[in-house]
């Protein structure tokens, strides 16, 4: 049978259907609005990250409707277990769990498509259509159907509103004339390893911090069916290191391969299990720079707006945020003038950026990572600290404050 022609208009078209454009598309569809998400691979598709759901991930994903679904997919975990570079380790009590982004993403594009929302693959975005300065609908370079990955012709849709979700890398934002910064907030490198025999051995999420992997730190999430994620990220990565006089790009390579040597269960894992796939690497964008939110027509969420926390790399459940609020601005001002919901979408994420500026802040520690020692020995000796870092992942505690002059003063005699 020949395929039905692709449409070519909709009320809202939402570029990109990780968490934020589902979020948004499925909270558009369920005003009853005519929403159109467009991705330029097929579902289920894979995605780099580190796949852990912390508390605001939670919240997200229960405004959506899909917790329960998540829940039953997804490895529960109940500690954060915070490693120093000499050893020391406590582990933070939270609401947690691990779900790779390939297993997520689709749950969440099906809850945007039982929603309403018409899903259309794969479409590579190439360039907004403008009237004047403003955004009336895209061009899409289309891909092969059958095949998902040759070229094929380009294919225009008209919308009353764009939304762009189209992740950390620039293109998408550059080609909306939205991208402030070409390089990413950070990098990170991730695989998967299947280990049964480590199930019961690495039960937390562990974060580990060491001189060796300075400007970042190293992860093993602990994923459903005996696989676990295991990775390396690297916040501020546009910056460079000082090597004899010139400068030295840094190897992310060779930072997971620090990683597995000085964390003995990293390495355990790496010599035991089997590596599922390849090691792959993704930009971030952090702390809601490096892109402006809108233009007329047009709004901007997810990664691309930078919804990443720089200490922490998280970021699905600040996706999802945004795509909401990008979806609510829309359907607020309805029937407004243009300057009125870009007024209140981006007003929505100015309210979110102290936040973000409080987890700058803390970043510090992963270049300086004899931090974490500090707070670590601390925390194993005082209960208050303790539930003040499980605060910071509940999100109701400003983790900034444990890393200014007066927070570690606090720190060392309360």
């Amino acid at each position: 049978m020949p395929e039905a022609p692709l449409p070519t208009h909709c009320d809202v078209l939402v570029i990109g259907a990780g968490p934020a454009g589902s979020a948004c598309a499925q909270t558009l569809a369920r005003a009853g609005l005519d929403v159109l998400l467009v991705d330029q691979h097929h579902f289920p598709r894979d995605k780099v990250c580190g796949d852990g759901l912390i508390p605001d991930s939670h919240a997200a994903l229960k405004r959506l409707g899909v917790f329960d679904e998540v829940a039953s997919l997804a490895q529960p975990v109940q500690h954060v277990r915070c490693v120093g570079p000499r050893g020391g380790q406590v582990d933070v009590p939270g609401h947690l769990s691990v779900l790779p982004r390939k297993v997520l993403d689709h749950v969440l594009v099906r809850a945007a498509q039982r929603a309403g929302a018409r899903l259309l693959t794969p479409l590579r975005f190439e360039a907004p259509l403008v009237e004047g300065e403003r955004v009336v609908g895209a061009r899409f370079r289309a891909l092969d159907r059958a095949e998902g990955g040759s070229e094929g012709g380009t294919h225009e849709i008209s919308a009353r509103w764009v939304v762009l979700a189209t992740g950390a890398v620039p293109q998408g934002l550059t080609a909306a004339g939205l991208c402030e910064r070409h390089t990413p907030s950070g990098v990170a490198l991730r695989g998967y390893v299947h280990c049964p025999a480590m199930v019961g051995q690495i039960t937390q999420l562990q974060i580990v911090w060491h001189k060796r992997l300075r400007g970042g730190y190293g992860w093993i999430f602990p994923a459903p069916g005996g696989v676990f994620n295991i990775g390396a990220g690297l916040t501020g990565s546009h910056r460079v290191e000082q090597g004899k006089g010139r400068k030295r790009e840094l190897n992310l390579r060779q930072m997971f391969d620090a990683f597995c040597e000085v964390h003995a269960p990293a390495g355990e894992l790496m010599r035991q299990g089997t590596l599922q796939g390849e090691i792959k690497g993704a930009p971030l964008r952090c702390s809601l720079r490096g892109a402006r939110w809108s233009r007329p027509g047009l709004l901007v969420a997810g990664e691309a707006a930078g919804t990443t926390y720089a200490f922490t790399g998280e970021g699905i459940g600040k996706a999802m945020e945004s795509g909401m609020l990008a979806a609510e601005a829309l359907l607020h001002e309805r029937d407004a003038p243009d300057a009125a919901v870009q007024q209140r979408h981006e007003a929505a994420l100015h309210a979110l950026q102290p936040k973000f500026d409080l987890y700058d802040l803390a970043s510090r520690v992963n270049e300086h990572p004899w931090l974490a020692d500090l707070v670590i020995w601390r925390a194993r000796r005082s209960s208050r600290i303790l539930r003040r870092m499980t605060g910071v992942l509940e999100e109701t505690q400003n983790p900034g404050r444990l890393f200014t002059v007066a927070g570690l003063r606090k720190l060392m005699f309360e």
